[in-house]
């Protein structure tokens, strides 16, 4: 009785270790492909508990979309400019059967796709121009990029999902040479509104002081004008004044003609006595005689 349940229990470890040599589960971000002696026997794609024979293998691959970084190229533009291009690329596995037969393994994508997308993005930037390459035109040479790799890909049981370009840069010795007619021509431009700009201001200077000579003159015209007629209402004022009373006026301009005359600084004046000049000093000591 014991013998017949010892043989039982190594059946059934036995059973038991079989069924765990023949199950396996596949993850929902994987996907596999059951070898048989190192030969695909199949391929699964759906998430779960499998089953398989114990002899047999499970090689794993991802679901998801992966990341690939082409070497740096130089290419030559249809404008005969030198580019520097760095891009980077996704791609994901859509057949792990035909993946597994052209490339097995990640490393070994990188090695089949690395060449084409560089051969493509060689062919298609060949037909563009440096300033293609910089503008909104970039989407489409993109997707033309993507277009011509996946048509030489789909062989190998994968997709590219996305390609961009990373870095456009040209050569160091172009950079120079850019950089330098770059500069050269903003001297230039500088240069140029520079002499505009003194043109601009010797023609404004020159328009104010015209404008400045002409109302200076204006001014002084008007002036003049102003002061002779001044000079004509003040002499038409004294003639009528002189008309109305000629004695007094000769009187009064006499006066004058002393206060300036007869200062405190110098009051020494050498005159003849019955002179012109004193004839109202001497009406004055002619009075007390008469």
């Amino acid at each position: 009785m014991s013998r017949k349940y010892l043989i039982l229990g190594v059946l059934a470890i036995g059973l038991g270790i079989l069924g765990f040599m023949s199950a396996y589960t596949v993850h929902q971000t994987k996907q596999a492909i059951v070898l048989q002696f190192g030969n695909p026997v199949s391929s699964v794609d759906e998430p779960g508990l499998h089953f398989k024979a114990p002899y047999q293998d499970v090689q794993y691959y991802e679901k998801r979309v992966l990341n690939l970084d082409p070497p740096v190229e130089q290419i030559i533009l249809s404008d005969q400019k030198r580019l520097l291009v760095d891009t980077f690329a996704r791609y994901k596995i859509i057949n792990s059967l035909q993946f597994f037969q052209s490339a097995r393994t990640e490393d070994g994508v990188k090695r089949l796709l690395g060449p084409i997308i560089n051969a493509s993005l060689r062919g298609v930037l060949g037909n563009v121009t440096l300033a293609s390459v910089l503008s909104a035109d970039r989407i489409t040479i993109l997707q033309s990029i993507r277009d011509s790799v996946n048509a030489q890909i789909i062989r190998f049981g994968i997709e590219l999902v996305d390609v961009r370009i990373r870095r456009a840069d040209l050569p160091d010795e172009t950079s120079q040479a850019v950089f330098k007619r770059m500069q050269s021509e903003r001297e230039r431009e500088a240069a140029e509104f520079r002499a505009q700009g003194f043109e601009l201001s010797q023609r404004i200077k020159a328009t104010a002081d015209r404008e400045a000579t002409v109302i200076v003159a204006e001014a002084t015209r008007e002036s003049e004008i102003l002061r002779g007629q001044g000079e004509a209402k003040r002499t038409n004022i004294l003639n009528d004044a002189f008309g109305q009373d000629a004695s007094f006026f000769d009187c009064y301009r006499s006066m004058q003609a002393y206060e300036k005359a007869l200062t405190k600084e110098s009051t020494f004046l050498v005159l003849s006595p019955d002179s012109e000049f004193f004839r109202y000093f001497q009406q004055v000591d002619k009075k007390p005689q008469e």
